[in-house]
């Protein structure tokens, strides 16, 4: 059996280091370390962070300790709250969803409508939106947009910001990018800021890539996570036969039998460990 393995499989660099600063927070702290939502979306790795001391808060009101805001990043209340109870952050933000913040903010001040590409419920795009102004609307399926050029229209705004998520799909981020500016005259100056994580654009397509090439694609990572989503998503539409899996106890070997050629990738909330347990069985058939 042929087995390909993406290369930009398994942790971002933004996710490595949350979960080093956890460990490292865990232990400076004796056990005593409270984290805003789940720190990665990854259920092994949550329950062993967990067993070392980490408590999942799903409110900042909740706090008992220190607090940990996770790579998605918070809304703009949460960083005001805490420092009015005085609660201590440790802030593991990705530096490129605090890019993001910056910019929405900037453009939000100089009366710029924005228009935000992500998942709705995402924690990621809740906190971004907290950042702009009531002059911004999310968008996340292109059966959005003719409420967001409503209210655009509405606001008499002819100066627009799109950007997106960090784990947007970017093939998607061009579709509506196009869409909207089709859609608005010479009058509009509209700026594009294409702020899907490099990581996350590269492993996209590599999944597009090995995903049309073999009879079986195996994506591995949480349920939970939008990144991992997006690589089931991609591979759906190249290969008749997907499995979106989290650990090899969900593989079915007389199922993987009927493959000659099986490729592999996975979200950046997947540990490697389990990414090679995975592969390993593959190669074992």
């Amino acid at each position: 059996m042929d087995v390909i393995i993406g290369k930009n499989c398994g942790f971002c660099a933004g996710v490595k280091y949350s979960i080093l600063k956890a460990e490292e927070e865990l232990e400076n702290n004796n056990g005593h370390l409270d984290c805003l939502g789940e720190i990665i979306h990854n259920h092994q790795v949550i329950s062993r962070l967990e067993n070392l001391g980490l408590r999942i808060i799903n409110s900042i009101d909740e706090a008992k300790n220190k607090v940990l805001i996770r790579a998605h990043g918070v809304s703009k209340d949460t960083y005001d709250l805490a420092q009015k109870q005085n609660i201590e952050l440790i802030d593991l933000t990705c530096p490129k969803v605090l890019k993001i913040h910056k910019l929405v903010d900037s453009f939000s001040k100089n009366n710029y409508f924005i228009f935000l590409f992500g998942i709705k419920n995402h924690p990621e795009t809740i906190g971004t939106i907290s950042f702009c102004s009531d002059n911004s609307y999310i968008i996340e399926t292109e059966e959005d947009i003719p409420q967001a050029l409503d209210k655009l229209f509405k606001s008499n705004i002819k100066k627009v910001l799109i950007i997106s998520q960090t784990t947007f799909s970017i093939n998607l981020f061009n579709k509506l990018t196009q869409i909207i500016s089709n859609s608005l005259d010479s009058s509009y100056d509209v700026h594009i800021e294409n702020s899907i994580c490099d990581a996350t654009n590269s492993r996209q397509k590599e999944t597009e890539e090995i995903s049309s090439i073999v009879d079986l694609m195996i994506i591995i990572g949480g349920k939970n996570s939008s990144n991992t989503k997006k690589l089931y998503e991609i591979s759906m539409k190249n290969c008749k036969n997907v499995l979106f899996i989290q650990t090899k106890n969900d593989l079915d070997l007389d199922y993987l039998k009927n493959f000659h050629k099986i490729g592999i990738m996975a979200g950046a909330s997947t540990p490697g460990d389990i990414i090679q347990d995975i592969y390993d069985v593959c190669k074992s058939i």
